[in-house]
């Protein structure tokens, strides 16, 4: 066998080639026999040294690992380090999370061997001994025998010898080496998109590993140099005989142990992170021990983070869903011995409460200003009939007191807002008709939404049912007040109690049966032809806005109000017509119009006021105070009265609703509608009906029609209760021709007794001047005299009379006198003539 430059041994022949030489083992361990001079080795020694080196032994070992990741993990409202939202406590759905993994940058474990053994060398020695000694001669016996000298002798003997020599070796194997790097993290939650996000590493940096690795000794062990020896030779002199050799083992031994040097060892290869854990170099004898792999540090929070994972809309309220994780290493390139991939749970990850806010603090406008309710109830909002209203939907208000709820605009998680009225609305343009109990649905970014209330709802109370969804609500979806605070929920539901409320309004004068006046209400003297001039409460309609009438046709009917006479008022005696219209339930048998008479004279001197109680004289009776139990004079209208010009429209509608709601089929059996409405028009409406005294009228059910809406009424609309919706009543009062006013309170009685009786000329007697009459106006609703429903002038939130229509409290008659009004004031009469005076003849006026 040959090798060139280093060394082969071969355990089955022993054989040791070394440095270009081939070198046998003799394995003999005995003296060599010894030669005779001059033969064997010319070089003085023979042999070859041979080296054999043990299998090594595992003596120790040191292991080494760091494979728990010691993963955590948090998942939580975007963005991180300025979270909005706890999402222990809750999360909307729109919004989105982010998740952050922790664990260690890398993974490894490791176990190096320490292998030991020993090189054995067979080394030949060889050592030439030189033996002498001298034969002593033989003395001479005599000449003839001169005896013989003496004889050295020599004689030569090599040694070989067969010297073992060891050496121990120790080195380290790598008995195992795994390291891994992170190549993602897998996070499962309810509110994740798909439930479960992966993350790969960003911004890492893998570990490195480079290794070589051998089980085979030869690798590891390099054997010292070693050759035969050949000590020379050494001369051992004896005396007469021959010499023995001298004790030459011990001296084999030192010289062959002298001549092996030390075994060259050295390691696997280990480089991790270009840091050196195992080296390779050749070092005598024993190889260091290697390093430890160092400890990995916990990554980088930006290593597995991932963010803007938006929550579903569609994903329900759930509360405290479970989270779970995995994170995965691999196996990087230069392991020995094993190892594959590895997944880890990640601990410490945190529940999330998906629970999507709605609202809904709602409120409706309260049309204070034009509710005339003798009692308003002030927990309700007020609806007026025939006007529009608002809904306030705010998307804003309070929810839970967590982080990201509270008290703020809930708008991007509702879905849908929606309003349900228990009554027939419009929408604001009239262009869209909606039964009661119909949710209507608002644009939810629309905070207010103008309704109109059909006049033919009922009045009454009511509540308005609001409601908000939720984003994520799903079918079947229940409701809480206000706000789904309690996460079952997924609507929030709120009412508005309102107050259905009616109009009492358009009072007027029409006509005055003072002849003076004819020319103004007649086109012609004796025509019952209209001129369509009337005198109205003041210059506004029932909502404050422009009526159209000029100054001039307003109330009360006082000096200047005639477009000729500037000093033409009414004499006593005379009685003016008047109408009124109300809006809502006023169309029943028992609602009525109570108007109460209240009197004041008005000097001509200086137009100072006073409160007067009125005396009248009625045939044998005299003196007669108005509203005392000795006044029976009755007052009575004629509905169809040939001056009163009630259009026969009116007169055949309210006909018709009558027969078809007020009357029972006993009561009209055998009559038809077109009878019916033919006596109604023709009889009926033509007789005298009583309305109470001059101190107090009812306006009642016979003297009323019925005037609301008959076109344009939204199909499935009753029409008849459309047009029963808005009442006109009709009405005159007059006071007694022999009239007599004193200031309220006197004792006309007692004044007659001390003054010798009384006399039209008596000083108790106001005179010079103008008795005005005040109406009270109020609504009786269902016969309930005792509690008024609507009042003109005198509700606690609004003065029809004056807030509305626009009555002037103040004005300037044409003489420059300053007339202060009351509300309620209708005509002025005057206190110094009456009708009587128009039928005397030759009277000075």
């Amino acid at each position: 066998m040959w090798y060139f430059s280093k060394f082969f041994v071969d355990f089955d022949s022993y054989t040791y080639i070394y440095k270009d030489k081939l070198l046998r083992a003799t394995f003999s361990t005995g003296v060599g026999e010894p030669e005779e001079p001059g033969g064997g080795d010319p070089g003085g020694g023979s042999g070859s040294c041979s080296i054999k080196v043990s299998s090594p032994s595992q003596t120790s070992v040191s292991a080494h690992a760091a494979m728990d990741p010691l993963a955590t993990g948090v998942i939580q409202a975007d963005e991180r380090d300025n979270e909005q939202f706890d999402v222990l406590d809750g999360i909307p759905t729109s919004e989105s999370l982010y998740v952050n993994v922790f664990g260690l940058n890398y993974l490894y474990q490791h176990e190096w061997g320490n292998m030991t053994g020993e090189v054995t060398y067979t080394v030949p020695v060889t050592k030439e001994y030189i033996l002498k000694w001298t034969v002593p001669g033989r003395p001479s016996t005599g000449p003839d025998d001169p005896g013989t000298p003496d004889e050295p002798k020599e004689k030569r003997k090599t040694v070989r010898e067969n010297i073992e020599v060891t050496r121990s070796y120790s080195y380290w194997q790598i008995n195992n080496l795994e390291a891994y790097k992170v190549t993602k993290t897998e996070v499962s939650n309810y509110a994740l998109p798909g439930e479960q996000v992966t993350i790969t590493p960003s911004g890492y940096t893998p570990p490195t590993l480079t290794s070589d690795n051998s089980t085979n000794v030869n690798d590891h062990v390099e054997p010292a140099r070693c050759e035969a020896l050949d000590l020379g030779s050494e001369t051992v002199s004896g005396g007469s005989s021959e010499p023995s050799l001298p004790n030459y083992r011990s001296e084999f031994e030192s010289e062959a142990e002298s001549s092996v040097g030390e075994n060259r060892v050295k390691n696997d290869y280990v480089v991790f992170n270009g840091e050196t854990i195992m080296s390779n170099g050749w070092v005598n004898e024993t190889t260091p021990l290697p390093r430890t792999i160092p400890s990995p540090a916990t990554m980088g929070r930006n290593v597995l983070y991932g963010h803007d994972y938006k929550i579903s809309s569609t994903k329900v309220n759930k509360k405290d869903t479970a989270t779970t994780g995995k994170i995965y290493y691999s196996l990087i390139p230069g392991n020995i011995n094993g190892g594959s991939d590895k997944n880890f749970n990640v601990n410490g990850l945190n529940t999330v409460t998906v629970h999507t806010p709605t609202v809904i603090y709602a409120d409706a406008s309260d049309d204070r200003e034009h509710n005339q309710k003798t009692e308003p109830d002030y927990n309700r909002r007020a609806l007026i009939l025939d006007r529009s209203f608002q809904i306030f939907m705010p998307t804003s208000g309070q929810h839970r007191n967590i982080l990201g709820y509270g008290d703020r605009d809930y708008a991007k998680y509702i879905k849908e807002k929606q309003v349900r009225f228990p009554f027939d609305v419009y929408t604001e343009d009239k262009e869209t008709y909606y039964f009661a109990n119909t949710w209507i649905t608002i644009p939810v970014h629309e905070e207010e939404t103008t309704f109109y209330l059909p006049v033919w709802v009922d009045e009454g109370y009511y509540d308005v049912e609001f409601r908000t969804f939720a984003e994520n609500a799903p079918s079947g979806a229940t409701n809480q007040t206000h706000a789904n605070t309690n996460l079952s929920h997924h609507i929030a539901y709120d009412t508005v109690p309102v107050d259905v409320i009616g109009r009492v309004y358009d009072f007027r004068v029409t006509d005055i049966a003072d002849y003076n006046w004819e020319t103004v209400f007649r086109t012609v003297t004796g025509s019952a032809e209209p001129t369509g001039a009337s005198y109205w409460t003041g210059l506004n309609g029932i909502d404050g806005r422009p009526r159209g009438n000029s100054p001039l046709f307003t109330l009360p009917i006082r000096p200047g109000s005639h477009p000729l006479y500037k000093n033409a008022v009414l004499k006593t005696g005379y009685h003016f017509k008047f109408d009124l219209k109300t809006k809502g339930n006023m169309f029943g048998p028992g609602d009525s119009i109570r108007i109460t008479p209240s009197f004041y004279f008005v000097s001509a001197k200086d137009g100072s006021r006073t409160k007067v109680d009125l005396y009248y004289q009625a045939g044998n009776r005299s003196y007669v105070k108005i509203g005392s139990s000795r006044d029976e004079v009755k007052r009575y209208v004629i509905l169809n009265d040939r001056l009163r010009n009630v259009p026969l429209e009116e007169l055949t509608d309210t006909a018709l609703y009558k027969y078809d709601h007020d009357y029972t089929f006993d009561q009209v059996a055998g009559i038809g509608r077109t009878q019916f409405v033919r006596t109604y028009v023709q009889k009926m409406t033509r007789q005298k009906t009583p309305v109470g005294s001059l101190s107090l009228m009812e306006l009642n059910a016979r003297i009323r029609t019925l005037i609301g809406p008959k076109y344009d009424i939204p199909s499935g609309v009753n029409t008849a209760r459309a047009n029963a919706a808005v009442q006109k009543w009709y009405g005159e009062y007059s006071l007694p021709a022999d009239l007599y006013a004193v200031k309220a309170g006197s004792n006309v009685a007692e004044y007659g007794r001390t003054h010798n009786g009384l006399s039209d000329k008596s000083d108790i007697f106001l005179k010079d001047g103008f008795i005005v009459v005040n109406f009270n106006i109020e609504t009786i609703r269902n016969g309930n005299t005792g509690s008024p429903y609507l009042q003109y002038i005198e509700a606690p939130l609004v003065n029809q009379w004056v807030d509305m229509e626009g009555y002037a409290r103040q004005v300037t008659d044409p003489y420059g006198r300053k007339l202060s009004l009351m509300d309620g004031d209708v005509v002025f009469y005057e206190a110094d003539r009456s009708s009587r005076d128009d039928f005397r003849p030759m009277v000075t006026h």
